[in-house]
């Protein structure tokens, strides 16, 4: 029996999976559900499908119904596969016979997505091998360790692959399931969409997930652990290569390949990085005005700092600091530069 009414719309098919993370099926079905044409008709026919039909264990104190069976994945245009408390610790890169079955199922030319950690589905299948692909923050490193075929950029909100898309975790599922409508069906219906679910219509795909601000302590057991500790306590300065090889006796071109070996950038993109991870818990941990978190982060300018805040994160520091301390009215923290 057919999974999908003889509508001519657009058939999207979800495929959950025990311990389904509500939030993102609710997501797939409002979204979609919502699109209508100029003359109101919906867009978009969605059906919920599991490898077996019936009430299926949630991430929450409640259970889902499934009406429908993997024969859905067959007839489906689009098939969007949402996370599942399994994703969370998994033990290798396989999937179960039955899941792979299912997705080499698909037919040439489906279209499949994922959301959050749904993406070790896809990359278990081989589907996103010598992609570039997204999950949640949290699973990058160890997605990367499973599957290395696949180019991992944990840091955006979704990849857009053609006919394999990637979300980033949990909310970054609306701006990708608004991303497919607009591709679909343009602008407006994608803007209709997001006015009615009073969300923001359109957040870039490259806009960083805003994983939280590294602060954790440098091993010093490595050849340069101890330089990038003694680096830590010195953001605000200006750093030179030749002052950090001179830390640990090593020549400039020794340092650097070394560095490289151990923490896999050179040690200006490691500096950069802490420095913008620095000034992310200055914008949202305390009141100091822009200008002084570059002078206490080591950019020296606002101007330095709003650059490297773009190519690392996608937004300005004040668009940075406005999305993480709300309202002006909240008593905030204060803090002293170094």
């Amino acid at each position: 029996m057919s999974s999908f009414g003889i509508t001519g719309r657009h058939r999207v098919a979800v495929l959950v999976r025990p311990g389904l993370l509500t939030m993102e099926l609710g997501v797939v079905h409002r979204l979609f559900g919502q699109a209508r044409d100029a003359g109101g008709e919906s867009l978009y026919e969605v059906v919920t499908c599991a490898l077996e039909p019936g009430q299926l264990r949630t991430d929450a104190d409640i259970t889902v119904a499934v009406a429908h069976g993997i024969a859905a994945l067959t007839e489906a245009d689009t098939v969007i596969v949402p996370a599942s408390d399994e994703d969370y610790d998994p033990d290798d890169c396989r999937i179960g016979a039955p899941l792979a079955s299912a997705m080499a199922s698909l037919r040439p030319g489906t279209r499949i997505a994922s959301i959050c950690s749904g993406s070790r589905v896809l990359a278990a299948a081989g589907l996103l091998d010598g992609r570039r692909a997204t999950t949640h923050w949290r699973s990058g490193g160890r997605f990367r360790e499973l599957f290395p075929a696949v180019e991992w950029a944990e840091d955006v909100l979704y990849t857009d692959d053609g006919d394999v898309l990637t979300g980033g975790g949990v909310a970054a599922g609306i701006d990708l399931c608004l991303h497919m409508i607009r591709r679909d069906h343009g602008s407006a219906v994608a803007n209709e969409v997001a006015r009615g679910t009073v969300v923001a219509p359109h957040r870039p795909g490259g806009q960083a997930q805003f994983g939280r601000p590294s602060a954790a302590p440098v091993s010093t057991s490595s050849s340069t652990g101890s330089i990038r500790a003694w680096a830590l306590d010195r953001l605000d300065q200006p750093l030179t290569l030749r002052e950090l090889a001179a830390q640990g006796s090593m020549s400039v071109r020794t340092f650097t390949r070394r560095f490289r070996t151990e923490v896999g950038v050179s040690p200006v993109q490691w500096l950069g990085r802490q420095r913008v991870d620095l000034a992310r818990r200055l914008l949202e941990e305390t009141d100091l005005p822009v200008d002084r978190v570059a002078l206490a982060s080591g950019f020296g300018t606002p101007a330095s700092m709003r650059q490297h805040f773009q190519a690392a994160l996608g937004v300005s520091p004040s668009g940075y600091r406005g999305t993480f301390r709300g309202s002006p009215d909240v008593p905030r923290a204060t803090a002293s530069a170094r």
